[in-house]
């Protein structure tokens, strides 16, 4: 696993120890990428259930300003910092240790606004709704803002949730995306 493209190109990142986390391909981000923006002029990403950063890491790299990532594994954390150290992008970065949903709420209170909200729950923990709802809930997106919710493919989300529309799927085997915005009128 690496660094895509931008400023980070080609570094590789390392892996948390163990079988619990299942890190986006590089295949997959590359696609990603690709349709939701190659390169950014700014703006803040929000990584959940961040488990290497790679997808926060290439945000970073691609010209986010700064990136939260949270997630509440120990392994992960450590991953996540010594893959921002490699990277050089520690000081354009926050790293929580702590539930996702804790974390959602403590962002909603900063009024912090997201211009990319990365989500890649563990599938079989059926994360994936109430988080989407929690995202919905709490004005945690700016302007423009997208939610990239990944999932198992054979378990979408609906193509609403809330005041959140999904508006592209994208298929790689077993794991989709569904790219989600907020209505207009939000």
């Amino acid at each position: 696993m690496r660094v895509i493209a931008g400023s980070a190109r080609g570094i590789r990142l390392k892996m948390v120890p163990g079988n619990h986390v299942r890190p986006t391909s590089d295949r997959v981000k590359e696609t990603l990428f690709q349709v939701i923006g190659p390169y950014f002029d700014g703006g803040w990403a929000l990584d959940l259930f961040a488990g290497t950063g790679s997808l926060g890491i290439e945000a970073l790299s691609r010209g986010c300003d700064r990136v939260v990532f949270v997630d509440r594994s120990r392994a992960s954390v450590y991953t996540i910092k010594d893959n921002l150290q490699k990277t050089g992008f520690i000081k354009r970065s926050e790293v929580l240790r702590e539930d996702v949903r804790s974390a959602l709420r403590k962002l909603a209170r900063r009024e912090t606004r997201f211009r990319l909200v990365f989500l890649d729950p563990p599938y079989r923990e059926n994360l994936l709704m109430p988080v989407l709802e929690k995202i919905a809930a709490a004005p945690l997106l700016g302007e423009g803002g997208v939610v990239v919710a990944e999932h198992d493919f054979r378990h979408p989300p609906p193509d609403r949730v809330a005041t959140l529309t999904a508006y592209r799927r994208m298929t790689f085997g077993d794991a989709a995306i569904t790219l989600y915005a907020p209505d207009a009128d939000e």
